[in-house]
Order: C-alpha cells, then sequence, then structure tokens
C-alpha cells in the first residue's frame, strides 16, 4: 500500500484566489458614500422606498467589507495549525452574506407594512434623483466583479448584491414617476414591498449555495459520478473507493481517493498526470491518492462502488 499527493497546476485553468482588493476598495467607497445620500435625502423625502434602499445598500457595505476580508485571508499561506491556509474564509463569508441579507429583509419589511397602513406623502422628484445616481453607482460597482462571478461564489455574492442593488434603484425611478402623474401615496410602500422580494429572490440562491459549501458539499460545476468514472478507467485500476470532493474556498476544490491496481504503484508520471487531468478537465486542484494493491474490504466490495457506475 502506498500513497501519494500531488498538486495540478494552472496552465489557464487556475481556480485560485484573484486579488480584487481594488475593485472591493472602490465598491465599497463609492457605496457607502450613496448610503448617506440616499439615507438623508430619503428622511428629508419621506420616502420609504429609498430609505428602505439605503438599508439595503448599507447591508450590502458590510457584505462587500466581508467579501474583501475573506479574499486577504484567502490568499495568506498556511501555518502549523492551518495547514489550509484561511481559504475557507471565503465560504463563511457567502454564508455570513446571507445572514445579513435576510436581517436587513426583515427590517425593511416590517416598516414597509407599517407604511402601507398609513402612506405619507413623498417626494417624487427626489426619490428620482437619488435613485438614478443608485443606478449608476452600483452598476459602476457589479461591472467590476462581473469577470470573477463565474467561478468564485464570493465575488458572485458581490456582483449579485450590486446588480441586484441597481435594478432596485430603477424601481425606486419608476415608482417616483408615477407618484409624479397619479399622487398616489401607496405606491412607495408597495416599492419598498417589491424590493424585499427582490432581495429575498437573490438572497435565497445565495445562502443555499453558501450553505452547500460550508457542509462541504462537492461543488456545483464538479459531476461526482464523472470524476469517479475516470479514475474507474485509468490503466490498470480495479476499484475506487473512499473517494471525497469538497470545497477547500469559493474557488478552490480538493480530492481525495484510493485507488486499487494490482500491478503495483504505476509510478510519479501517472499522478502527475492524474493531477493534471483533474486540474483541467474538472477544476480541481488539489489531489490526494492513494494506491493499493490489494482488494477493499467493506463497502468498496460493492461492483458499483467499484467500477464508479
Amino acid at each position: 500500500m502506498s500513497a501519494a499527493h500531488s498538486h495540478g497546476h494552472g496552465h489557464g485553468h487556475g481556480h485560485g484566489p484573484v486579488n480584487h482588493g481594488p475593485a472591493f476598495a472602490i465598491g465599497v467607497t463609492l457605496n457607502l458614500a450613496f448610503v448617506v445620500v440616499e439615507a438623508v435625502y430619503g428622511f428629508l423625502a419621506g420616502s420609504m422606498a429609498l430609505l428602505a434602499d439605503a438599508g439595503h445598500n448599507l447591508s450590502d457595505v458590510l457584505s462587500l467589507a466581508l467579501a474583501w476580508g475573506a479574499s486577504v485571508l484567502a490568499r495568506r499561506a498556511p501555518s502549523g495549525r492551518y495547514t489550509y491556509g484561511f481559504k475557507s474564509s471565503t465560504i463563511l463569508a457567502a454564508l455570513a452574506n446571507g445572514g445579513l441579507l435576510l436581517v436587513a429583509i426583515g427590517a425593511i419589511a416590517f416598516e414597509t407594512l407599517n407604511r402601507i397602513a398609513a402612506p405619507p406623502a413623498v417626494e417624487g422628484r427626489t426619490m428620482i434623483a437619488v435613485a438614478s445616481i443608485g443606478i449608476l453607482v452600483n452598476g459602476a460597482t457589479a461591472l467590476l466583479f462581473m469577470r470573477g462571478r463565474k467561478h468564485d461564489l464570493n465575488i458572485r455574492g458581490a456582483f449579485l448584491h450590486m446588480t441586484a442593488d441597481a435594478l432596485v434603484s430603477l424601481g425606486v425611478v419608476i415608482a417616483g414617476a408615477a407618484i409624479l402623474l397619479t399622487g398616489e401615496r401607496w405606491i412607495d410602500p408597495v416599492t419598498s414591498l417589491g424590493i424585499v422580494l427582490v432581495i429575498a429572490w437573490g438572497t435565497w440562491g445565495l445562502l443555499k449555495d453558501s450553505v452547500k459549501l460550508s457542509l462541504n458539499a462537492v461543488p456545483e460545476h464538479i459531476d461526482e459520478g464523472a470524476v469517479r468514472a475516470h479514475l474507474a478507467a485509468l490503466p490498470g485500476v480495479t476499484a475506487v473507493h473512499d473517494l471525497h470532493i469538497w470545497p477547500m474556498s469559493t474557488t478552490e476544490a480538493a480530492l481525495t481517493a484510493h485507488l486499487v491496481i494490482p500491478a503495483g504503484h504505476p509510478g510519479d508520471a501517472f499522478l502527475r498526470d492524474l493531477a493534471h487531468d483533474l486540474e483541467h478537465e474538472f477544476a480541481i486542484g488539489h489531489t490526494t491518492v492513494q494506491v493499493e494493491t490489494d482488494r477493499c474490504d467493506g463497502d468498496c466490495a460493492n461492483p458499483d462502488l467499484i467500477r464508479g457506475t
């Protein structure tokens, strides 16, 4: 019995943590300034829609700060105690961001329901002017994270936050115009309620994915069955057991597996090629394989498990 450990290395397919520090710095600064402006004018105009959007934007500032901190920690080198480094902090940040959104939803919904019963007078022109600025700020911030959203849940969370906020601000603009045209006060709190629904929709996906990663589920982009079949089809392999695939962070995945090869250890080149293939075909960058020459006992005697069918 022998064990070997190998890392795949990026050749245009790497999924390690990318430095989004400048994007986070710009996003936090722009959104924090906008929160202050929107909250002040929302209070002066008596607009719950503006105040609701300001509250959500404040949660987004906190979310961006969390995601930023996690991305910094993810690049720290491993230590004797934290042998994987702090890569999983990106998963914790995504989960925390989902929780922050739930708090924001509850607070906004509570105040909105109170205002629906007795909607106050609002200033439509102020709503339109301030929300228009929000479209520009949130849209520009979303663009900063557009490229990284496909491979990183942490960055995807930031992108979705900003995109949703830009759409919400657009909704506030439309509500302000409708109030100017009709004079109906109920439009403002109803728009605020629509904002809550938009936030809730985006939050569900983020929470679902971050909970899965926090429970070490196989990342969505990896087909466990295909990986098992790939390992089972390797030259000389008669069985595959104890296969585990889990996320090390929101961008990196790891794999451990036992391969039964009766002919004996196939050599270091076999392991290097295997790590390379898993990295390039399945985006698994950290591979640990144990080679065994005897047929395994217990669960791995199951033909389905052995052959990966």
